[in-house]
């Protein structure tokens, strides 16, 4: 292309600067040992000059890496709406986040054939999955690159970290190496391989988007969120650095549409590491557990409770004779830091506390009246129907008068409600009702103080400003509801 004829592109494009054309000059680098750094572009040039940004060339990872990297299918039995139950995917938890897309129901249970991915982290093979590959399966096989096939057992599986365990009976197999995830930083590259669709040994790449992502049903996982192209089938695959490490097993996406939209999310290899190495010792993986309910803090719960940002997890209701009510944790408390770890948001506790070992003493930073205070918690032990700690979501915050008609709970409403205070809505405008206080619903406390009745719930309002915090109990579930009064 003639000069003018760029710089008119570059115009339409919107790049042409007041000192010149800024032209981009891509380069491949190789990447391996002796290239571990994440490469970035070149500082800003001067007016007139070109910049050059160096792009990283993945072969060298693929090449050594690549062939330690397997498909795995299964057969087994499980329910499907397609008419023929032949549909390789359709239980593939990538599909558990698409929105607005129509899915078929299920009908019955009939017999399925499901394909995903995994690594060798063994030379006499033990592999890494994620749990749904395998889930529910009655034979699964595994195929290298060389075509070679093997029948796997399942050594266990963990559903709350998804990540499983499988061995096949072979020696001198090639195999991955394990990184650091804690070490990956926003905007690294990063590279995954496996079968999307079942295309075995397909590459794709990009970079870390976020880290610490809490996903519904995946409360235990700090999951990274990339922008890697995954797809059903790259299910238990590798995530790899550009050391040719593996930082991460790919596990789920986010789709409005049913494809690829640039939200992958990979379970931290050192998550996977810690349940990798319960399983292969006990056969199962066990997971800590606090018993509370947390929710998030928005700024006008944060400004309710004296805080000078929302920040932390947002304690809305502590199981009776869990380790937290031991440890003295109260409904209304904000926990601030577990073990020395800042915990930013509610979905931060989970991932923390679940990967933290039954009965290991940790101390808690707490927010509580304005003050903070630490508590120590000797945790316990989850069991298959427990969560290590429950998120719920946090409720609007509105304008204007309180608005709320209550009436002092009867003692049959109190037994049946399980309550030993409080008083229940009968009547709700204004505010209250913007932010979702709902007739039926029961005031516990106000800015964590219990109300009793409603003298004590006008007293407590009357010492509040412009913003107060509402403990309610709505069925078995209780949640902080900031309200806003002017």
């Amino acid at each position: 292309m003639k000069l003018n004829q760029m710089a008119l592109a570059l115009i339409a494009a919107g790049f042409l600067t007041a000192g010149g054309v800024v032209a981009y000059k891509y380069e491949h680098t190789m990447i391996g040992e002796a290239h571990a750094e994440t490469p970035t572009s070149q500082a800003a040039p001067a007016a007139g000059t070109a910049s050059t940004m160096t792009l990283p060339n993945f072969a060298s990872i693929v090449q050594e890496y690549g062939p330690a990297v397997v498909n795995i299918s299964v057969e087994g039995m499980a329910k499907t709406g397609m008419a023929n139950g032949a549909s390789p995917f359709g239980d593939d938890p990538f599909f558990k986040f698409f929105r607005g897309l129509p899915m078929p129901m299920p009908r019955s249970e009939a017999p399925i054939h499901g394909q995903g991915s995994g690594f060798i982290v063994s030379s006499d093979g033990l592999i890494l999955t994620n749990a749904h590959v395998v889930r529910g399966a009655t034979e699964v096989n595994v195929k290298l690159t060389d075509r070679r096939e093997f029948r796997a057992k399942v050594l266990g599986t963990d559903p709350r970290t998804d990540v499983a365990v499988l061995r096949i009976e072979a020696k001198g197999l090639p195999t991955v190496k394990l990184g650091d995830a804690t070490t990956t930083k926003v905007g690294d590259w990063v590279l995954a391989i496996g079968s999307p669709f079942g295309f075995e040994n397909s590459v794709t790449a990009g970079i870390v988007s976020a880290k610490g992502r809490s996903l519904p049903d995946g409360g235990a996982v700090p999951f990274i969120q990339t922008d890697v192209a995954v797809n059903p089938g790259n299910s238990g695959g590798p995530l790899f650095n550009l050391k040719g490490e593996v930082v991460g097993i790919n596990s789920q996406i986010y789709s409005q549409t049913g494809g690829y939209q640039g939200l992958s999310f990979a379970i931290p290899i050192d998550v996977v590491s810690k349940v990798k190495d319960q399983i292969v010792a006990t056969g199962h993986a066990t997971h800590a557990r606090l018993g509370v309910t947390v929710q998030e803090v928005s700024q006008g719960l944060a400004e309710s409770f004296g805080l000078k940002q929302p920040t932390g997890a947002l304690v809305s209701n502590v199981e009776p004779g869990s380790p937290a009510s031991r440890a003295g944790i109260e409904a209304g408390d904000v926990i601030l830091k577990f073990d020395g770890q800042t915990v930013g948001s509610s979905g931060d506790l989970p991932a923390v506390v679940g990967n933290s070992a039954p009965g290991q003493q940790a101390k808690l930073e707490v927010w509580r009246k304005g003050a903070t205070r630490e508590l120590t918690v000797t945790l316990g032990k989850t069991t298959d129907d427990e969560s290590v700690a429950k998120a719920d979501g946090n409720a609007d915050a509105s304008h204007g008068q309180l608005g709320l008609a209550v009436r002092a709970l009867t003692a049959e409403e109190r037994r049946e409600a399980g309550v030993p205070n409080g008083v229940v809505v009968e009547d709700v405008t204004g505010p209250a009702a913007k932010a979702g206080i709902q007739p039926g619903d029961i005031v516990v406390a106000l800015n964590g103080t219990r109300v009793n009745n409603v003298t004590e719930l006008r007293q407590a309002l009357a010492k509040s400003t412009k913003n107060v915090a509402l403990l309610v109990q709505r069925g078995d579930a209780r949640l902080f509801v900031p309200v806003h009064i002017g």
